[in-house]
């Protein structure tokens, strides 16, 4: 039996699997979740929701399900990407989608705000779409979860998955000192705007110091620190979410 079972992964790996990469068959491999709505004007604080590199949508199952309980209007795009589902576009790309999306949505709706919950990657698209795409005229806050502010080493992975460049990706964006990287922290956040970076000590895609702002005179950027956390379980996990609502009440 022993012999035997060296053949199988224990459930406690998969389930550090899950917590690190999301779920296959709920996140990767599941239908779109999200439902079209037209409630974005129905509440005075609505939420945009920006998901990582190879991620769907689907990862925000949980979190919008929190945050429309707690009443809040909570929309989320299908980003594209490979095989027009997986969030593989350029940076520079997505933020500039989300930049037209959202003033459709604004002469559509009339709402004139938002906040931006982003993971991973999302929150690097969050940044430019505010640092250089207008976002600092509609965006109250900006949180992120493990955000690779400065880049991540396993970004190389991501290189090697897209081919090593043959696939037009945001792969080497996520690098550390990549021109994305580089190009966000010489132009600076706007002071007006507070943004909070979540993150866990135990995240293995994008280690905690990839991930910890240094703020800048009087910039409202502040760091939040978690422990147990694997990288896709900060989009899901309770505890990560009571900093969420925090971050988002005292914006």
């Amino acid at each position: 039996m022993a012999g035997f079972s060296r053949f199988f992964i224990p459930w406690s790996t998969w389930g550090a699997l899950r917590d690190q990469l999301g779920s296959v068959r709920g996140v990767y491999m599941g239908r779109d979740k999200v439902l079209r709505r037209d409630d974005f004007g129905a509440s005075a604080q609505r939420v945009l929701l920006i998901h990582g590199f190879f991620q769907t949508r689907n990862l925000w199952d949980v979190m919008e399900d929190r945050l429309r309980f707690d009443g809040y209007s909570v929309m989320s795009f299908n980003l594209g990407g490979l095989l027009s589902r997986y969030n593989t576009h350029p940076v520079d790309h997505s933020a500039r989608f989300i930049a037209e999306k959202i003033e459709r949505l604004v002469a559509m709706h009339g709402f004139e705000d938002l906040h931006i919950i982003g993971h991973s990657k999302g929150g690097l698209i969050a940044r430019k779409y505010v640092q250089e795409y207008g976002g600092q005229r509609r965006v109250r806050s900006v949180i992120t979860l493990g955000t690779p502010h400065h880049g991540t080493p396993t970004a190389a992975i991501a290189v090697g998955l897209m081919g090593f460049g043959l696939l037009n990706s945001s792969a080497r964006d996520l690098l550390p000192r990549s021109r994305l990287v580089r190009d966000l922290g010489r132009d600076r956040f706007p002071e007006h705007i507070p943004l909070t970076s979540i993150f866990s000590k135990q995240d293995l895609v994008c280690p905690y110091w990839c991930s910890t702002l240094r703020p800048r005179g009087t910039s409202r950027m502040h760091n939040v620190a978690v422990t147990g956390i694997g990288h896709s379980q900060l989009a899901w996990d309770a505890g990560v979410y009571r900093h969420v609502r925090t971050a988002l009440e005292e914006a």
